[in-house]
This record gives structure tokens, sequence and C-alpha cells, in this order.
């Protein structure tokens, strides 16, 4: 299969939506300017054969995808507007990990960040950071009898479920942990997010739970995976029923896709590939050879404001949101990756790259 990645890809910008303040007309006019750019793709491409069939990845212009999806700041818009993220992870073993996810979608620029996690976990987060919006709600098996378990799982979801309406984005698998009880609880929270149409990012333990039960994520398209390589390889055996083909990477990835249904995967490594199942796109600009814990962490909260900020009329296109929300995702994490390790160079640590999220998204998206 032979992808055209050129500027008929573009079909429509429209602007479905009127602002008391809205962006100059100049500003539009670049804003398409960019993502017709973006969507035209790279400077180059690279072709793979698998099973008679041609695959083209294609090195996304992911610069202009940042710029092109990336609100202007408006003095009229009201809290909330800007994305409202929720973090769906947090127990009594990792603590880290959820607060990166949510902490770096705000120091991006959502307006909102929840973490919906354990009561032991929650008191721990809460005092990373007075931002976040923490919500002791879930439960581990240790804390609830058998004979309870059907009852709290209800109200746990239901907790959850009269937020969902709120939120833009769901992050599913930060530091949640792979207790039965929980990740059944996390199971029908997915389930109430896919019934309400909200996008799903999944990542950490949420891609064992998936990997486990491809029916939460089967056939939706605001789905999107973020594994890393042992993540990936125990996906690629589950549905693939074969191992790892890293000379065939862009067409396994998009068959891995497509056999889940069109979901979105994100899958990292030295650079990152990202298909939805008929495209198939690189980032591998910027980066750093710094590899501590929680940077994907940070991915799966970035993606989250991108793909909300992506799926708004302003910049609605023919194409893919959560493949423009996993690129800018994947090009803004691998730049301030790369400014932390100029300053910080061995002793990067997670928290150096989220403090370098706003100048690195500045420099890209001058706010004026």
């Amino acid at each position: 299969m032979l992808v055209n990645h050129g500027m008929n890809q573009l079909t429509s910008l429209s602007i479905a939506r009127s602002y008391s303040f809205a962006p100059s007309t100049a500003a539009v006019l670049r804003r398409q300017s960019f993502l017709i750019r973006a969507l035209g793709g790279g400077s180059h491409s690279k072709f793979h054969s698998t099973a008679g069939s041609t695959m083209q990845e294609t090195e996304a212009d992911a610069v202009s995808i940042l710029r092109g999806i990336t609100p202007t700041l408006d003095p009229n818009r009201h809290k909330g507007q800007a994305g409202k993220i929720a973090v769906i992870g947090g127990c009594r073993e990792y603590t880290g990990a959820p607060y990166f996810a949510a902490i770096s979608a705000l120091k991006i620029g959502a307006d909102l960040s929840h973490v919906f996690c354990t009561k032991d976990a929650a008191p721990v987060i809460k005092s990373y950071s007075p931002e976040l919006i923490v919500h002791p709600v879930l439960e581990e098996s240790y804390s609830v009898r058998e004979e309870e378990r059907k009852q709290v799982s209800a109200k746990v979801v239901a907790e959850v479920d009269k937020w969902m309406e709120r939120f833009d984005c769901l992050v599913v698998g930060p530091g949640l942990g792979r207790d039965p009880f929980l990740l059944d609880c996390v199971s029908e929270i997915m389930k109430q997010a896919r019934h309400s149409n909200v996008p799903i990012v999944v990542d950490g333990d949420g891609l064992f739970l998936v990997t486990n039960s491809l029916d939460l994520v089967h056939g939706y398209p605001l789905a999107v995976l973020t594994p890393n390589v042992n993540e990936y390889k125990r996906l690629v055996q589950k549905v693939l029923k074969c191992e790892v083909d890293d000379a065939d990477a862009p067409g396994q990835l998009a068959s891995l896709a497509k056999q889940i249904g069109g979901v979105t995967i994100l899958r990292k490594g030295r650079s990152d590939l990202i298909s939805d199942g008929d495209i198939v796109n690189s980032v591998s600009i910027y980066g750093s050879p710094r590899r501590c814990g929680g940077q994907g962490d940070i991915l799966s909260g970035s993606v989250a404001v991108f793909l909300s900020w992506a799926r708004q009329p302003l910049v609605a296109a023919d194409r893919n949101p959560t493949v423009l929300g996993c690129i800018a995702g994947s090009a803004l994490l691998r730049k301030a990756a790369s400014l932390a390790f100029e300053t910080r160079k061995r002793s990067t640590l997670t928290t150096d790259i989220i403090d370098c999220l706003g100048i690195s998204l500045e420099d890209i998206c001058p706010t004026y």
C-alpha cells in the first residue's frame, strides 16, 4: 500500500466556532499554511515492503504541526477552554508517574489537570503540587472485602463518570499498578469514556490492561497507545502472533494499528513512529541520550493536551487529530529533553525536562 502524503490530504480547514476575540485573518492564514506544510510531510520518505505491499514512512513536519494546533492566547476565553485533562493512575507504589503526566499537561498549557488515584497515593500526589485536582477514589484488592467488590466497583466508576463530560482527554495508566480489582475498575472507566466519546491515551500499566483486554480500545478511533520497547513487543505478540520486525517497522506498526481497529499507536524509540493503520509518520528531531524514567509519563500528558487542541474546530483538517497530537507531543518532549540535557547532562531528571516544556513550546510557538 502506497500512502500519499501530498497537499491534497488537506481538503478543508474550517472555522466552525466564532469567538468574540477571534484571531486575525493573517494568524488564521499562517495556521493554514503550517498545517498544509505539515500534512505534506517532511523532506524524506522511506519505503518498506512487507508481504508484497509497500508502506511509506514520512518524517513529520512536527514544528509546523505544533504551530498549527497550539491555540493563540485569548483574553476573552474562560478557564477550561484550553483543555481539561484527567489522569487515571497512582497507587501505593507509584505516585510520581501520574504527577509527571498531569503536571506536564499544565506546563504545556492545559487549564485544569485531574488525577484519579488510590486513597494511599492521594496525599503524596497532593504534596507534589497544589496545581493538581486529586481525587482519592480508586481502590485496591487489599482494602476491599470479596463480598463488597461489586458495590465498591460501581461506586468508583460512578465517581469518575460524574466528571467524565468535563474532560477533553483521559490518560490511563501512569503509576496504575497491576492490582486485579483496580484494573477491573479502570476497565469500566475506559468503557464509560468511550461511551462519552472522550479520547483516551493509554500508557504504562494501562497498556498491560489493554494488551490483555483489547476490546477496551478495539475500533475506537480516539484511542492512543504509547508503548515502549517491551510493551510494543507484547502487543505485537498478542495481536499479530509474531515477533517484532525492525526491518519492516513501519509496515508492522501500520498492520498492528489496523488490526486493533484503527487506533493510533506511538511506538517510542530513537525515532518515534506513529500510525493509525493508514499512514506512518516518524519524529526524529531533537532528542537526548539520557533515558531517565518518567519521560513516557511526560509524553502521555503532552499527547493528551495536543490531541484535545487538534480536535478544536479552528484547526479541523482532513487528518486524524490523534496522529497530530502524537506528533506534537513527541516533538515537544524531545525538544525539552534536549534542552534539559544541554545543562544537566548525565544528571538530567524528569523534573528537569518538565521545567523545559514551557520554554520549548514558546521557542516554537511564541506567545506574541
